[in-house]
């Protein structure tokens, strides 16, 4: 088991034992600081002693309180394809995380044209830009300075600031809270004794909370706020290489590999059993990995020790092996991941439309 793996199981709360008790007891205090700390930082927007700067259009924050995957890149996808679809012009606002140009501001589409790739701009915004057309995605550390440059020069209606829940100093006039519903605060504690970016309390800020990979009939926390389920469903598969469509029907017939450099790759391999898919092998890499050649064999003895028929991965990781001529790259399947809604007093459509009514 990696450091990593174990560090996530006593942040989740599933390790015992003394190394496990030892270790909680070494890192609380700086847990201990690090909330505090944070708090200091909230009260000290929330009293206006550190400005929040507003952009003169609407803006919808997605993110978490947690480090880790929540399912944020096909909430942003969600959210996106609803408001284009009432005819809006949306520009998202990334960190640009993992890319060359993480920390400038840069367009990564001008919802017509892909200008920068996922090693300039991070997998994720090129996810977002190539998933959605006439999407238009800016990256910047400064969300403020990357929405005025959207606005200079893409002119969108509405901006969706991806992954902002702690980005206090840009206004947001809808703050939408992921959590997981499987583990939503983790142990509890904050990084780096447990998975909370910041306290629990942060959770006072938000508009409307969204649980993802939801069971069917879940009860979730009542936080004190409108809050709705959701669940993460793999509804199809594609080559790489060709974009043709691959039945599941095959997959499920064929022998699998699965590899994902994501958050939680277990995740993504329990989605790819739990449809039938037998995987004979899987391969985990860190979160936003990018595929160098030490990468790039460890697949190559992943497909050959396996003898597969088809490797499959995610789309976020699909993009950065674009341009892959390795002997399994004609084998080489991205899932397609999209988040179901069960909401069914249209919480997120009422909260949308409240907010869109001062466009009209």
């Amino acid at each position: 088991m990696s450091r990593g793996v174990w560090w996530r199981g006593v942040a989740e709360g599933s390790n015992s034992g003394m190394v496990s008790l030892a270790m909680k007891l070494l890192l609380a205090p700086f847990a201990a600081l690090y909330a505090m700390a944070l708090r200091v930082r909230a009260l000290l927007y929330q009293g206006g002693l550190l400005s929040t700067h507003k952009l003169p259009c609407p803006v919808i924050s997605i993110g978490n309180i947690t480090v880790g995957g929540t399912g944020k890149t096909p909430a942003t996808m969600l959210i996106a394809r609803e408001l284009q679809k009432r005819g809006y012009r949306i520009a998202v606002l990334s960190r640009g995380y993992g890319g060359s140009l993480e920390g400038q501001v840069a367009i990564v589409s001008d919802g017509n044209s892909l200008l920068l790739g996922p090693d300039q701009a991070g997998d994720e915004p090129c996810l977002l830009a190539r998933s959605l057309p006439g999407l238009m995605v800016v990256i910047g550390a400064d969300r403020y300075q990357a929405g005025l440059v959207a606005l200079e020069q893409l002119k969108p209606d509405v901006m969706l600031l991806d992954d902002g829940f702690q980005h206090i100093r840009l206004h947001r006039d809808l703050n939408i809270l992921l959590l997981d519903g499987t583990r939503p605060f983790g142990n509890g504690w904050t990084l780096p004794l447990g998975l909370l970016r910041e306290p629990r309390t942060a959770v006072k800020r938000a508009d409307l909370a969204l649980f993802t990979r939801c069971r069917p009939g879940q009860v979730i926390p009542d936080l004190g706020l409108p809050s709705c389920c959701s669940e993460h469903c793999l509804t199809g598969f594609n080559y790489l290489k060709t974009g043709e469509e691959l039945s599941l029907e095959k997959l499920q017939q064929g022998r699998v590999a699965a590899f994902a450099g994501i958050a939680d790759p277990s995740a993504f391999f329990n989605g790819l059993q739990a449809l039938g898919i037998q995987l004979v092998a899987t391969l985990a890499l860190p979160d936003h990995a990018f595929y160098a050649d030490d990468r790039l064999i460890l697949i190559d003895r992943l497909a050959a020790d396996s003898a597969v028929d088809w490797l499959v991965t995610t789309a976020k990781d699909g993009v950065k092996l674009a341009g892959c001529n390795q002997a399994w790259s004609n084998k080489l399947v991205t899932a397609r991941l999209e988040l179901k809604l069960d909401d069914p007093d249209q919480l997120l459509q009422s909260a949308l439309d409240k907010l869109l009514s001062s466009l009209r």
